[in-house]
């Protein structure tokens, strides 16, 4: 006889508290691999599959607004989804601790890559990781794709993304306005085909109701107010002026310490894009026109951001350790405390920006997140940066299996652990963190058996 018993509806999330929320994010710091497009996917399957703390909807909505952004917006996501359930001090929690293990393992890490050269143990560590990280970037494109692109307008616009990005080499902030544009126009052409809830019933169903869902109001604190957005202008206003101010006195405005201040200031404001916009202008103005650090260091540098947990623009967090260590700012003795004081410092004004825009800014987007004239644009965005995980994909890919450029050799064994973590992430749905334990087992022993 047949069981027609319907199955039980997913039971109500449990409320949640600031303390639960706080080690959640702190666990996302030490995980949060496989740069913005990983991270991402990772949030996703987190905040909305398994806790269900927002839903996909206003997950989506969220990723959207901070994809406009100039600066990371793996992490102003997560500020963005901690404000939304926490207020200002949810929303600083969760960017604060997105960044700072990330900032404490690359200090580490470039004091070790200074004073000691190089180290088999991390090199065979991060041989694995590369790999795997190709295949969590292919994963979230799989993820997001299979939610985003629902009708063939959608499959159309992340086709022309990826085409745009990857054979013309279209700057990233003319694929978002144009894809904003044709979601505009597909919003008043075609609505039903730009309703940001269309498709997601089915995933709705499947996970159960959130904490956020599609029609819970907008909380008293994200409601848009004249006083509240002057107030954190003023605010962030002081959090600048104070330490550029502080460095001026002790250090004067030609001073290296105050230089990196001003110099990542205009990177986090005046690059659009995620990291890969960001690296050519740090590398112009630190090695170029500065001086700070060599070719070979930078190249170092990002090396060591692509396998660390946090976003890819903290090798920037290098970047300074490197200019403070090397010249000695605080005499030889003291070259440590120079390097470390220089790379919190331009994480500071790196990524205070993104605070400020996501506090700012929030309220108006919460505002918007039912109107199809505004989410339609956002829907065009979403369905294009599919295209554009694609290509970062193709990137890793081509640096990983082809290190020396197509005219070198193939790299077998990474190929093969790229397999292994894609079979694991597709098809055994093994989580982020065990494929990268493993991955960066494989490597290290594969690395071991090729010295």
């Amino acid at each position: 006889m047949t069981d027609t018993t319907a199955p039980a509806a997913p039971a109500e999330p449990a409320p949640l508290s600031l303390l639960t929320a706080l080690l959640f994010w702190l666990k996302l710091g030490f995980i949060s691999f496989g740069g913005p497009a990983g991270q991402i996917a990772m949030m996703h399957q987190e905040l909305v599959e398994r806790r269900r703390w927002i839903s996909e909807k206003r997950f989506l909505h969220a990723l959207n607004f901070c994809m406009l952004l100039p600066g990371p917006e793996a992490q102003q996501l997560a500020t963005y989804l901690g404000w939304l359930l926490h207020r200002t001090r949810g929303g600083v929690i969760a960017g604060v601790l997105f960044v700072l293990p990330s900032l404490f393992i690359l200090i580490g890490l470039s004091w070790i890559y200074l004073a000691f050269g190089d180290v088999p143990l991390v090199a065979g560590l991060f041989y694995g990781i590369k790999p795997a990280v190709t295949a969590i970037v292919v994963h979230a494109a799989q993820r997001i794709g299979a939610r985003a692109l629902k009708n063939n307008w959608l499959w159309g616009i992340a086709a022309a993304a990826f085409v745009a990005i990857f054979a013309l080499d279209v700057p990233f902030p003319l694929i978002v306005l144009g894809a904003a544009l044709l979601g505009y126009c597909g919003g008043r052409l075609a609505p039903e085909k730009f309703q940001t809830g269309g498709g997601h019933a089915a995933a709705r169903h499947a996970n159960g109701p959130a904490l956020i869902d599609d029609d819970t109001p907008t909380p008293e604190h994200a409601r848009f107010r004249w006083s509240r957005l002057l107030q954190i202008a003023a605010v962030g206003a002081l959090l600048w002026l104070l330490p550029m101010g502080l460095l001026t006195t002790l250090y004067g405005w030609d001073g290296p310490l105050t230089q990196m201040g001003w110099f990542f200031t205009k990177a986090a404001l005046l690059t659009f894009g995620g990291a890969y916009a960001v690296l050519p202008y740090v590398y112009q103005g630190a090695v170029s026109h500065y001086g700070w650090l060599t070719p070979t260091q930078m190249i170092d540098g990002l090396a060591l951001g692509e396998t660390t947990p946090g976003p890819l623009i903290m090798v920037v967090a290098f970047v300074g350790f490197v200019g403070g260590y090397v010249q000695q700012l605080f005499g030889a003795e003291q070259a440590f405390l120079a390097g470390a004081v220089a790379a919190a410092l331009v994480t500071w004004f790196t990524f205070l920006p993104s605070f400020l825009f996501i506090l700012a800014g929030g309220p108006l987007v919460e505002s918007t997140h039912g109107e199809l004239k505004f989410t339609a644009p956002l829907t065009g965005i979403t369905a294009a940066v599919v295209g554009v995980i694609l290509n970062l994909a193709l990137f890793f890919a081509y640096h990983v299996l082809w290190p020396q450029g197509f005219a070198g050799r193939f790299d077998w064994p990474s190929a093969l652990i790229a397999l292994a973590a894609a079979v694991a992430l597709l098809r055994f749905k093994r989580g982020v963190i065990e494929v990268l334990t493993g991955c960066a087992l494989l490597g290290l022993l594969a690395h071991l058996a090729l010295r």
